[in-house]
């Protein structure tokens, strides 16, 4: 049943925008818990760079002194990768394409988030 509201939440959010090509939803520890992935990209890759990726944020935002951490934001060539926490284990990891309108993806993913949280 939650596994089916989190895929739900993750396939919503797919939905809202055609930029949006992929989310998931990763224990801080890069434990898939759910996804919406292609095929293209490897579910234990995704794991794993989103918890290395949020650990450095974490990390930095603190030794810079910014406070508590909300997002990492990664841009490439080929388009966004979107972090941000769904709770105090969790992570939502989106990837957007290159034309990507942010504004409106960070509401959809702070949305998103907010939901994944209370489920887990």
């Amino acid at each position: 049943m939650r596994s089916e509201m989190m895929g739900s939440i993750l396939s919503d959010l797919n939905g809202t925008s055609a930029e949006i090509e992929a989310s998931a939803v990763i224990s801080t520890d890069g434990l898939m818990i759910e996804a919406l992935l292609p095929s293209s990209m490897d579910e234990d890759r995704v794991g794993a760079m989103s918890a290395a990726m949020l650990s450095l944020g974490e990390r930095t935002a603190q030794e810079l002194a910014r406070g508590e951490l909300e997002q990492v934001l990664v841009k490439g060539v080929d388009g966004y990768i979107l972090m941000t926490h769904a709770n105090h284990d969790s992570v939502l990891t989106v990837v957007a394409k290159p034309n990507a309108r942010l504004g409106l993806i960070f509401l959809d993913v702070k949305r998103a988030a907010e939901a994944i949280g209370k489920l887990l």
